[in-house]
């Protein structure tokens, strides 16, 4: 892949299957050729796009339009189906509220698995533990079992992991959603410090704001379908009509996007 790229995408495609019982998964494994126990759900079709180094690229789209899926495949939490995803560089990822923690593991222990998972060593975990515990300032529950967490110190350590392992790539999910005011303008403060030092940063957001304030570039996703890409504040106005239209309109206004 060209060293101008940090992603390239090309033809991702994903399909879950959806089973009505847990005995029709025993009945698909012995199942005869074109006889299907499953419903088959799109959740990405053939998409294609690519994301230069130090771009700020969201992702924006009505709920199930494919959007996490596309984030899990790229931060390497989910297989895709078909076609391939190309990374170049770190990837640091703050998916959704759950995802990449032990809940039986303390914070701190939490942090070590996780950078080590990045493929920090143990002296430069070391190195970063202070200053990752100072941005959560989670207090004592650092060492206590993560399950106790609150939604609100849950995040708050998932990002100060995320942003202080020095990763070339950032995918964030709409994680930063669940964080309290301040915490979020700390956060965004240090995203602003990463784009500086010429960061790629891919994210999911509703926030059509942080999006046209952050952004280079936008994305919008529709049905697992990439249905338009180019200037944020184009793409956030497509997306707001489609999200607003009447249904009976919106196949045709999906159409009218797309041409």
């Amino acid at each position: 892949m060209s060293s101008e790229f940090a992603i390239r995408v090309c033809g991702l495609s994903k399909h879950h299957r959806l089973y009505g019982q847990p005995l029709d998964r025993l009945k698909q494994r012995f199942a005869a050729p074109g006889v299907r126990h499953y419903k088959e759900v799109v959740a990405l079709d053939d998409v294609h796009f690519e994301v230069r180094r130090g771009e700020t690229v969201g992702i924006v789209g009505r709920n199930g339009s494919g959007k996490s899926t596309l984030l899990q495949i790229l931060s390497g939490t989910l297989r895709p189906t078909s076609g391939r995803a190309e990374i170049t560089g770190r990837v640091s990822a703050l998916l959704e509220l759950g995802a990449g923690f032990n809940g039986d593991f303390t914070g701190r222990e939490n942090v070590y698995m996780n950078a080590a998972i990045i493929g920090l060593t143990r002296d430069e975990i070391d190195a970063r533990i202070e200053r990752i515990i100072a941005f959560a300032d989670i207090g004592d529950f650092i060492d206590q079992p993560v399950r106790v967490y609150s939604s609100g110190m849950y995040i708050r350590l998932a990002f100060a992991l995320a942003i202080s392992v020095d990763p070339d790539i950032l995918i964030v999910d709409e994680a930063l959603a669940v964080g309290d005011e301040a915490f979020q303008a700390k956060c965004f403060a240090r995203i602003k410090d990463f784009q500086k030092q010429g960061g790629t940063l891919l994210f999911v957001s509703h926030d059509a704001g942080a999006v046209l304030q952050f952004c280079n570039r936008a994305l919008l996703l529709d049905s697992g379908r990439l249905i338009l890409a180019g200037a944020p504040k184009t793409v956030v106005a497509q997306y707001q009509r489609l999200l607003y239209a009447p249904m009976e309109q919106r196949d045709a206004m999906l159409q009218e996007i797309a041409e």
